[in-house]
């Protein structure tokens, strides 16, 4: 049984659950349009800075964070559109923004639609009309993520996307990741390592960028919590990214649509025709064992 509820807490929430895999998803249009929880049999999956998400002035740290129109942030801050310099926050504005609530579903999964409109405020920093629609589905243990980029400009629309899971965890040191690369970039020092599965979790950050990905998914096993994460993504998606802080009970795997400084480096960035519109597709799935 799928079912789609309304909650007043600090922000208007939309319940998701699929009442006989014991799964639920809250996801927070006004903040981010961004899932903050999701349940297996009361176990929750994802991990949240609950104190931070009570300010609104604050970047949510946790859940699903949207990443558009950027990945990752831009040196300076600064890309240029026709000769002419913006200034944009690391991972772009979308993360931040009211989104709305559209449409809901509960015929074969539990699903609500969310959109997000370019307005002022973003076109101060991002020079185009947009519309973007996505979809959470629900079904099982998966969590869908349906997307729809539209360009309601009269000019090309350069932009890249991605998500930014934030997974709970307990020791690190008991974390497998599986990662379709051989090789990584630290994002921190800008050297190249080969990738044998491990990471040293003693550092004090962890900031790992996965290119030429030899395939469509990725996982995490979790052996202090018996949890496995996949994550499947489709050709839209070119890089992952793996985040983690010394001493957080999270760690972050993340699927991008383009690196860092894409917008100026116009590497594997998206361009979208006027009136045109692309679609891509995100599937994560938890399994306690």
């Amino acid at each position: 049984m799928y079912t789609v509820s309304i909650e007043q807490k600090q922000y208007k929430t939309y319940v998701l659950s699929d009442k006989s895999a014991g799964s639920q998803i809250e996801v927070v249009p006004e903040r981010g349009g961004i899932v903050t929880s999701w349940r297996i049999n009361g176990q929750e999956v994802f991990y949240l800075d609950t104190e931070r998400f009570t300010h609104p002035d604050l970047s949510v740290r946790g859940g699903n964070p949207i990443l558009f129109p950027l990945c990752g942030n831009l040196p300076n801050d600064t890309y240029d559109i026709d000769g002419i310099d913006y200034k944009i926050k690391q991972h772009g504005f979308a993360r931040e923004s009211a989104w709305s609530a559209v449409g809901q579903q509960t015929d074969d999964a539990a699903s609500v639609t969310i959109e997000l409109v370019s307005n002022e405020k973003t076109k101060a920093v991002y020079p185009f009309d947009f519309h973007l629609a996505f979809t959470y589905v629900l079904k099982g243990n998966t969590l869908e993520i349906h997307q729809e980029y539209k360009n309601l400009s009269s000019t090309p629309m350069p932009f890249s996307s991605g998500f930014h899971p934030y997974f709970l965890c307990g020791d690190k040191n008991q974390i497998e990741a599986h990662i379709p690369s051989v090789r990584y970039e630290d994002n921190r020092t800008k050297e190249n390592f080969a990738f044998d599965g491990k990471f040293d979790f003693d550092q004090d950050e962890i900031d790992s960028v996965f290119g030429n990905l030899s395939s469509r998914s990725t996982s995490i096993i979790d052996r202090d919590r018996n949890l496995k994460i996949a994550i499947n993504y489709d050709d839209f998606y070119t890089y992952l990214v793996f985040w983690t802080v010394k001493g957080k009970d999270f760690y972050c795997l993340e699927p991008w649509s383009a690196t860092r400084n894409a917008l100026n480096t116009k590497e594997y960035l998206t361009v979208l025709e006027p009136n045109a519109s692309c679609k891509a597709v995100v599937s994560i799935t938890a399994e306690f064992f």
